[in-house]
């Protein structure tokens, strides 16, 4: 596995930055208050793993950094966007534009190709289809899966889906990746390969959050932040 490669310190602003965030859902006895007041930065270009015990909060602070909920309380900015005010018409752009997700289910249609998947994100945008091809292959190879673009879901391994999982993620062109247990239905060596892909991309400028449990490839990146009941509880850079 690969690890961080060397380079002159920069000291970027944050791409991501959240301050007193709240959430609380509903429920029939009371509300369940998931996160409590985190307050966050996230530099352009960084690579930040959360971790933390089931329940403590970890999804819901990744889905309200990709503006997929809502904060209760607090701010959201997102690349300089004041997303926690911005009006819910204007929400579908932000998802589509600012952020990109890639999940432990890798969800792909599983009646189309690899790249006609890679081109369903498209299709809202007018694209035409030639330019949406090109892009598609070019993903494809970023990747290492242009020998695969024929192929349906269920002709490929795990590994195989995961890496066009991230493929259509980085076809919106936006600067955040945000990862949910990329690596949680896969086996060590695979694994293992998904997270050298991450880096590789992060390497390249892509700033990444990811959720695991694996403090092996939290190892590997550049910051991890621990939640705890709602909160952030430790803050860690790596050496």
């Amino acid at each position: 596995m690969r690890g961080r490669i060397s380079g002159p310190v920069r000291e970027p602003g944050p791409i991501i930055s959240l301050r007193d965030v709240t959430k609380s859902f509903k429920l029939e006895n009371g509300d369940l208050n998931v996160l409590k007041g985190i307050s966050l930065d996230v530099r352009e270009g960084e690579f930040l793993t959360i971790m933390g015990p089931s329940g403590s909060g970890k999804t819901t602070l990744l889905n309200i950094m990709g503006a997929m909920d809502t904060p209760t309380s607090g701010t959201l900015d997102i690349d300089g966007v004041r997303v926690s005010s911005t009006p819910e018409r204007r929400m579908h752009d932000i998802r589509r534009t600012k952020v990109s997700h890639i999940f432990q289910q890798f969800h792909l249609v599983m009646t189309l190709t690899a790249l006609e998947n890679l081109l369903v994100p498209l299709v809202p945008t007018g694209i035409s289809k030639s330019e949406a091809i090109k892009r598609g292959i070019h993903k494809l190879e970023l990747v290492g899966m242009q020998d695969r673009s024929g192929h349906k879901p269920g002709q490929l391994s795990g590994g195989q889906q995961q890496r066009i999982a991230v493929a259509r993620a980085l076809m919106s062109g936006s600067r955040i990746l945000l990862a949910d247990e990329p690596t949680g239905n896969l086996d060590t060596r695979t694994g293992q390969d998904i997270m050298d892909l991450l880096l590789s991309l992060n390497n390249a400028g892509l700033t990444i959050v990811m959720v695991t449990h694996n403090p092996e490839l939290a190892s590997l990146t550049d910051r991890t932040i621990h939640v705890r009941d709602g909160l952030v509880w430790k803050d860690l850079r790596s050496q």
